[in-house]
Order: C-alpha cells, then sequence, then structure tokens
C-alpha cells in the first residue's frame, strides 16, 4: 500500500511539473511555428511617412502599368463613334500569329457567349442562360476592329468589359480575329 502511496506521489510530482512549464498563450513545442506565429504583413504600421489614412503609397504621376496602353475613347455613344475610324496598331508582318492569338483568346473569352464561328450561338446561348447575342455577320452591326477593340475595353449591353482579363495587346488581337470571323461568315 505505502508503494502505490509512493507511485501516486511520484505520478503528482510529475503532472506538476509538465503543467508548471506550460503556457496557455504560447505552445510550447512548435513544430510548424509559421501556423503560429504571423508573417510579418503590417509593412506599413509603423512607418512616419505617409500620411494617417494612406496605407500605401500612389504610383507615380504619369505612369502607365506594363502591358497597358492607355486607351483614348470614352465609354460614350460618341467615343464608340471616334473608335469606328480606328485601325489597328498591330504589327501587319505577323498578322498570321496576331490571329493566331486573337483565335485562342477568343475561344477562351468569347467563344462561350457567341459561338466558335461568331454567329451568336455559343454554349451559354444554346441552353438559354442568355439571350440576344447577334452574328457578327448581321449587317445591322456594322461592327469595325475599332468598335470591337471599344466594346472589349468597356463591355456593351450585358456584355461585361474584358480589360481586366486582357492587356491592350491581346484585345487587340481578337478584335482582329473577330473580324476576320465576320468576312468569313459574310462569304
Amino acid at each position: 500500500m505505502m508503494n502505490n502511496f509512493k507511485n501516486l506521489g511520484l505520478l503528482l510530482g510529475m503532472f506538476a511539473v509538465l503543467v508548471s512549464c506550460f503556457d496557455k498563450n504560447e505552445p510550447n513545442y512548435q513544430y510548424m511555428p509559421n501556423m503560429y506565429e504571423p508573417v510579418g504583413y503590417e509593412t506599413y504600421d509603423e512607418v512616419d511617412f505617409l500620411p494617417d489614412s494612406q496605407e500605401a503609397m500612389a504610383p507615380a504621376a504619369n505612369t502607365i502599368p506594363r502591358g497597358w496602353i492607355p486607351y483614348p475613347y470614352e465609354n460614350t455613344p460618341e467615343g464608340k463613334e471616334l473608335a469606328r475610324l480606328q485601325v489597328s496598331p498591330l504589327d501587319s508582318i505577323s498578322a498570321e500569329e496576331n490571329l493566331a492569338a486573337g483565335g485562342q483568346l477568343y475561344t477562351i473569352y468569347c467563344a462561350i457567349c457567341h459561338g466558335d464561328n461568331g454567329e451568336g450561338q455559343g454554349t451559354l446561348v444554346q441552353r438559354e442562360k442568355i439571350l440576344g447575342v447577334p452574328s457578327y455577320a448581321d449587317p445591322v452591326r456594322n461592327i469595325t476592329v475599332g468598335t470591337t477593340m471599344h466594346t472589349i475595353q468597356y463591355g456593351l449591353n450585358s456584355m461585361g468589359s474584358y480589360a481586366s482579363q486582357m492587356n491592350t495587346k491581346e484585345m487587340w488581337q481578337v478584335s482582329e480575329y473577330v473580324m476576320q470571323l465576320k468576312e468569313e461568315l459574310q462569304k
């Protein structure tokens, strides 16, 4: 019986030692410290040169992000009419490469609604998820490469803008590819 008390006392002593080293706020052993300790995202916490309401510095004046060319026409009917006269700024020497790249981008972004051939019968139209996508061959539309670029840049009716998905060159490539589809449909 005395032996049981010794074992119980020894067990309680070991438990007391283990509990005394325990801290609820910080685990004793950290096998993956990144799971417990925050990574230093507080970059602008104690920076004196920024105003109180500003988290990061604004880009320098008159700077343009890479791959982006400012679009000179406004998102108005008048801007679209001005864009109608614009020609593609892409290099005519690599026209085949531009059309190939435009075809791939068209398949990714446009064919789901406009159809693979531009006839306005994409998968979403066939499933009646969206309605009223006209064919590129429709003579009433009178689309040009400039108006196509304007529509991709700003969107039109239920079609939203694709300016955040494609850079300027890619939007021009798709516009040229749409004009090729229009020509093929009108034959």
